[in-house]
């Protein structure tokens, strides 16, 4: 769990996000990669901002050594 908290000095506003991640490292064709999904929740954000909820889902290819 985070979040990526922003202040706009000149607006005054804030910009909350706050998110819960979970990634598993798996083989795919005997590569690694590491795949995650999660939600976001924006907990304060300017009036024309994000509000509300929202999910991500990523993979991340690894090429080690």
């Amino acid at each position: 769990m985070q979040t990526e908290t922003a202040y706009d000095w000149e607006a005054e506003d804030w910009a909350v996000p706050v998110n819960a991640v979970a990634s598993k490292l798996v083989r795919i064709g005997g590569k690694p990669v590491s795949l995650f999904g999660g939600v976001r929740y924006w907990a304060d954000s300017p009036a024309a901002g994000p509000d509300g909820w929202g999910i991500r889902f990523g993979a991340t290819f690894l090429f080690p050594k």
